[in-house]
């Protein structure tokens, strides 16, 4: 996140902050992924977190009747939201409440063979965490409110779905210290997990309020003076590990990869270097078979205008990668045609 690539002197106009209960949602990097991705008329344009539908509305804005746009989020707020914002569209749009982990079989429903155009923002579940947005209410991931520790993005909950509450009342003590470091980058990781096992011993924790504060407690008071909760790191990893959203992210970027058209980009914005690390092996990979081109050899960071503007972006990395057109000396053509299969479906409503 550190060597500037881009600027934001000129920035593209943001579409506007959406409101909900007085929490204003703005884009990270907006202009730095406009610029980057370049979406022209006819292209395939798949963005893989909703979330507040910010990049979302100016990304549709290059597309024409041709294109398409494709919106993704595992949360049905998000998807509600998306509609909302997305209604004026001249693209046609579709939206699929789901886990980008299952794009594959998704884009095979909707009849979808290449894309041309792709971001994924890791970053909106970090700010519902820290927002308290109503998108997880209710499900334990605020540390601010008295939910019940579930932190699963399921809907319905099936008998094998795995919690919080799971993780951190049968888990052993060392397994829950190698989460929270391995996961939250959280330096006071063991004295937690030590703190987790010795509390569980008396009643088993229930909600996430409850599991706020004994995280509080075990950590040094200079710590729970810092920029940010005490318990922010530990509930990151809790929901990476119940939600296994690095394995996700993996079979996500892979399987958008495998359908990106020649020529078609790949933008990650990442918000910790766990995520981070994942993307940056990824497209080097790809680059080094001759497959990619990494368009920026350094993270593309905020500019300091930004951070001073949304705090909460201050730790965003944006990468992005190009697939060749000559992949293994074999020359691909544009794919813009073979999507034309899917043009006469109607994309209108919504999934």
């Amino acid at each position: 996140m550190r060597t500037r690539i881009l600027s934001s002197n000129h920035p593209v106009p943001s579409p506007g902050p959406s409101v909900e209960q007085g929490v204003k949602h703005r884009p990270v990097l907006l202009h730095e992924v406009s610029s980057m991705l370049d979406v022209q008329r006819e292209d395939v344009v798949l963005d893989a977190t909703l979330g507040g539908a910010g990049h979302a509305e100016k990304l549709v804005q290059g597309l024409g009747g041709n294109g398409l746009f494709i919106g993704f989020d595992a949360d049905s707020d998000a998807i509600k939201r998306a509609r909302n914002t997305l209604a004026d569209s001249r693209a046609p749009v579709r939206l699929v409440c789901g886990n980008f982990r299952n794009i594959a079989d998704e884009l095979d429903n909707l009849g979808v063979k290449s894309i041309t155009k792709v971001l994924f923002d890791l970053g909106w579940s970090s700010y519902q965490l820290d927002s308290g947005l109503p998108a997880q209410a209710g499900r334990g991931f605020s540390f601010r409110a008295d939910e019940p520790l579930l932190m699963t993005y399921q809907q319905e909950l099936k008998p094998d779905t795995l919690t919080a509450a799971i993780v951190v009342n049968t888990w052993g003590e060392e397994s829950l210290a190698d989460i929270i470091y391995g996961f939250g980058e959280e330096r006071y990781s063991r004295r937690i997990a030590k703190a987790i096992a010795e509390y569980r011993l008396q009643r088993p924790i229930t909600s996430s309020r409850e599991l706020s504060e004994i995280i509080k407690d075990s950590v040094p008071i200079h710590y729970r003076r810092g920029k940010i909760h005490p318990a922010t790191r530990t509930f990151q990893a809790l929901r990476i590990a119940v939600n296994d959203e690095l394995g996700a992210l993996s079979i996500g970027l892979d399987a958008v990869w495998k359908r990106l058209a020649p020529g078609g980009r790949i933008a990650v914005i990442s918000f910790h270097s766990i995520e981070d690390r994942i993307v940056k092996r990824m497209f080097a990979a790809w680059a080094k078979k001759g497959e990619g081109r990494l368009c920026v050899k350094k993270p593309i960071v905020p500019t300091r205008e930004e951070i001073l503007e949304n705090p909460r972006s201050r730790s965003a990395k944006l990468r992005v990668v190009e697939k060749e057109k000559v992949i293994k000396n074999i020359v691909y053509e544009n794919s813009h045609s073979k999507n034309k299969q899917i043009y006469a479906l109607d994309f209108s409503g919504e999934a």
